[in-house]
């Protein structure tokens, strides 16, 4: 006996991945896929042991059930996105603290730090120092250092920067300095001559003059600079902002716990 797909709901739309996620493109005209949130939720539970509570996961499933339950999808369909490039949970791990990334369709969607105990001695574990706004710059470039230099980043960088040394004065030869000229520089070549945010952002820490814990404050101020330089007004998921974001949020997780 074969199953009956469910009837469509006349004047239904569908949910699409722009409605619940930070994403662009085709992909953001694209209705969730049952078979793509059960691949979200099959990352997720890999990488970090379960389906985070209103985490990317989560909210695929939701809107995935509701357009089954619509008939706009079957329980089996895949987006062609996503079958192409998949979904993704990464993590990165620093010193004290790891950075998870969720990617759907090659577009990240969702970044978050978490603290991890380091061992001091046999029994002990410790937390380590709060994470400074160098290594949230130095975190962006694994998560997002494939991007190109564009104005926006260059802004939030000089932001961050002058966060950090408590000037605005820009170094030369310093991290602004290097992603304005590489902004500058992305503006007029080919796609595959430009500056990649790792190429300005690995080692950050040490390039920079002054270093400071990351603060709500902080990340504010970045995330507004990366904005105001935008074309369309916001931060890029998983970029400068973000991470300077995620690591006050660490900071402030820290010190409530201490």
């Amino acid at each position: 006996m074969s199953q009956e797909q469910p009837k469509r709901h006349a004047n239904q739309e569908p949910i699409k991945y722009g409605d619940v996620l930070p994403v662009s493109g085709d992909l953001a005209q694209k209705p969730v896929a049952p078979e793509d949130a059960a691949m979200m939720q099959s990352a997720e539970s890999r990488v970090l042991g379960q389906t985070q509570p209103g985490g990317v996961a989560s909210v695929m499933q939701a809107a995935a059930a509701k357009n089954e339950q619509a008939g706009i999808v079957g329980h089996q369909d895949v987006t062609d996105v996503t079958g192409d490039r998949g979904v993704t949970v990464t993590e990165t791990q620093l010193p004290g603290r790891r950075i998870v990334t969720e990617s759907v369709g090659g577009q990240v969607v969702g970044q978050f730090v978490e603290p991890t105990p380091v061992q001091c001695g046999p029994t002990s574990p410790v937390r380590e120092s709060a994470l400074t706004i160098g290594e949230a710059l130095e975190a962006t470039s694994y998560t997002l250092g494939h991007k190109p230099v564009e104005q926006s980043d260059a802004a939030a960088i000089q932001a961050a920067e002058a966060r950090a040394t408590g000037s605005n004065v820009i170094t030369p030869g310093g991290l602004a300095s290097a992603a304005q000229s590489a902004a500058a520089f992305n503006a007029d070549c080919s796609e595959e001559e430009k500056i990649k945010l790792r190429d300005v952002l690995t080692g950050a820490t040490a390039k920079l003059p002054a270093d400071k814990a990351a603060t709500r404050q902080d990340a504010a101020g970045v995330a507004s600079a990366e904005m105001r330089n935008s074309s369309d007004a916001s931060a890029t998921p998983g970029g400068v902002a973000a991470s300077v974001a995620a690591a006050a949020r660490l900071n402030e997780s820290v010190t409530n716990v201490m």
